[in-house]
C-alpha cells in the first residue's frame, strides 16, 4: 500500500530514486522547516547548503503556480536527507537564536 502523505509531502519519501553519491543507497529527504512561500525556503536551503548540509527548497506545485505565499499550498519547505536532520535543525535554531539577539541588539 502507497504513503497517502506522498501526494502531500513529495520530497518526504525516496521515491524518486536518488541515490548516494556511490549508488548504493536511497536518500530519503525530510522537511526540517517550514516557510511562507518559496523565497524564504530557498534562503534558508542556501544557508544549509553553505553549511555543507544539502539541501532542497520547494513548494507544492498548484501553489507555486498561482503565487500562493500562505495557507498549505503556500508554505515553502526546506527538505534535507534524514540521516542529517537533527543536524540542520540544531543548525536553523543556532541562526534564529543569532537573529533574535541580533534584532534585540537593534532596539
Amino acid at each position: 500500500m502507497s504513503d497517502p502523505t506522498a501526494a502531500i509531502f513529495p520530497h518526504d519519501d525516496d521515491s524518486d530514486g536518488e541515490t548516494s553519491p556511490g549508488g548504493s543507497q536511497s536518500i530519503r529527504w525530510v522537511t526540517v522547516y517550514k516557510t511562507l512561500g518559496l523565497t524564504p525556503a530557498q534562503i534558508i536551503a542556501g544557508r544549509l547548503e553553505a553549511e555543507g548540509i544539502p539541501a532542497r527548497a520547494w513548494q507544492e506545485g498548484a501553489g507555486q503556480a498561482f503565487g500562493l505565499t500562505i495557507g498549505l499550498l503556500g508554505n515553502g519547505h526546506v527538505s534535507v536527507p534524514a540521516d542529517l536532520a537533527e543536524e540542520a535543525s540544531q543548525l536553523l535554531a543556532e541562526i534564529e537564536r543569532e537573529n533574535e539577539a541580533w534584532l534585540d541588539e537593534e532596539e
